[in-house]
């Protein structure tokens, strides 16, 4: 086995290079992985990714929060009796189901010149496949980017699989992350050893000359021999029953980016929404610790101030001596500055965060297309940046798709035009639109007008029952101007014999 020393810089990238594009030993692919890995565990990028799933299932920083006091020694030391409301607001949940929701709630709507392309487009983007590129969306805005794997069922259909995030390491190509030299995948999983349950990691190397698998053990890696050390992408079957393996011309792995930075939201936003949950737990606190009144207690007959505490609670009375007295001290809280604070706040929130904050916001009880896309206008903006992303993850899909139909059917369709059209979920004016609808009659062609019609769905089957409904209405005239004969049947007068 080689061993070698990597250097930094230019020339450690230069190495990498060779060794990817296929000038390499299995010993120096096993270290490439074992310094992608290392590095990878301790990006910024990874730890983003798991601040982002955490805070989408709201667990936030404020549960861990403790309440401190200075102790006799001078440091802060945890304290029991006091108040400890942690309040997580769910401003990351709310902000990604709402980007999600909007540009992908409603299915997406492909259009394709040629029918028979049409059909087998319909076929694979099935309500399964909206439902995942849904949840791979919701992936996409809480970690950066979103991973299809591409490969074939137990009943040879071509699928995908949305992955975990955090388990993949890309090594890209060029420097604008849109071509991959290969995948890195790790990833663990629950072994059963006799009795004992134990977690083993998995490591998968994945680029266009196939997939090498690896287990750990000891200090270095073990091919995985189990799960099949070596293989191809995919495999099929001979008329004479052999298995043969087969890959792809690229690595089956498609990228969902949220923005060309592949940066997660929560990144942008999480000390907006760490404040907010502080101030709020922190006036919780208060509300709940803080008297509306200090006393003041002068010669106290009692034992110590804890018994002080428990007579007023219990007795509402305070027992002195002599010359002594309590007097109180009243607390004024600000509040007013605090209800300024949490409303700039969560402004803040809202507006760096690019969504639409509905709470105390009056647009009227009809608000109009204006006022709607004004309050829409952030969320539209980041929609926009999104689907540009996503339009090109789904050209690398078509052509995963595009190859696959050429292997299967023997079409070559890669030469067809197909446009995948984003149906956004945004509240309209119904009432305008259909007044410009009628307006535009005469305009524009009935298909495009029945198309933005806010009561349609499918254009192309509306269109469809408009004919029928037309066809029916004329056969229904005709009857009654023949009194139900049929046209074709003329029609005897009193002249004829």
């Amino acid at each position: 086995m080689m061993t070698m020393l990597w250097p930094n810089g230019d020339e450690q990238k230069a190495i990498e290079n060779i060794i990817i594009r296929g000038a390499r030993t299995a010993a120096s692919l096993e270290q490439i992985i074992q310094l992608e890995i290392g590095d990878w565990s301790s990006s910024h990028k990874l730890a983003w990714m798991q601040i982002g799933n955490r805070y989408y299932r709201n667990d936030t920083d404020i549960n861990k929060r403790q309440r401190t006091a200075i102790g006799a020694s001078g440091a802060k030391e945890p304290v029991a009796n006091l108040a400890n409301n942690q309040l997580a607001n769910a401003f990351i949940r709310k902000l990604v189901d709402q980007k999600v929701g909007y540009l992908l709630g409603k299915p997406i709507t492909i259009q394709a010149e040629n029918d028979a392309y049409q059909e087998q487009l319909d076929n694979i983007f099935n309500k399964d496949q909206h439902r995942r590129l849904k949840s791979t969306g919701k992936t996409a805005v809480n970690n950066g980017i979103a991973w299809w794997h591409v490969y074939y069922d137990e009943d040879g259909q071509l699928s995908f699989k949305l992955m975990n995030s955090p388990e993949i390491i890309p090594l890209w190509r060029d420097e604008a992350h849109t071509v991959l030299d290969a995948i890195i995948r790790v990833y663990e999983v629950e072994v059963y050893e006799g009795l004992q349950r134990k977690k083993v990691k998995k490591i998968e190397w994945w680029d266009t000359s196939g997939v090498r698998r690896y287990t750990t053990g000891g200090t270095g890696f073990i091919p995985d021999v189990e799960a099949g050390a070596v293989g191809a992408h995919f495999s099929v079957k001979s008329s004479d029953g052999k298995e043969q393996g087969l890959n792809w011309e690229r690595v089956p792995f498609i990228a969902w980016k949220y923005n060309e930075e592949e940066q997660p939201l929560v990144e942008i936003i999480k000390s907006l929404a760490d404040d907010y949950d502080n101030k709020k737990s922190d006036n919780s606190n208060n509300l709940e610790d803080m008297p509306d009144s200090i006393f003041v207690v002068k010669d106290y007959g009692g034992q110590s101030a804890s018994e002080f505490r428990k007579n007023m609670a219990t007795y509402r009375t305070a027992f002195v001596e002599d010359q002594g007295g309590v007097d109180s001290l009243s607390i004024d809280m600000n509040s007013e500055a605090y209800k300024t604070h949490m409303e700039q706040a969560r402004k803040d929130i809202y507006e760096f965060g690019r969504g639409v904050d509905t709470q105390g916001v009056d647009i009227g009880s009809a608000p109009s297309g204006i006022a709607l896309r004004f309050l829409y206008s952030d969320l539209d903006m980041d929609a926009s940046l999104i689907e540009t992303e996503f339009q090109a993850s789904l050209e690398q899909l078509r052509w995963f798709i595009d190859k696959h139909l050429y292997n299967t059917t023997g079409v070559d369709f890669s030469g067809e035009k197909a446009e995948f059209i984003f149906n956004r979920d945004m509240p309209v004016d119904e009432a305008a639109i259909i007044t410009g609808i009628k307006d535009s009659v005469g305009i524009l062609s009935d298909e495009t007008l029945v198309a933005q019609h806010p009561y349609v769905k499918d254009a192309k089957t509306e269109m469809k029952r408009k004919a029928a409904d037309r066809a029916k209405m004329q056969k229904d005239a005709d009857e009654e101007a023949t009194g139900g004969l049929p046209t074709s049947t003329p029609i005897k007068t009193d002249g004829d014999t």
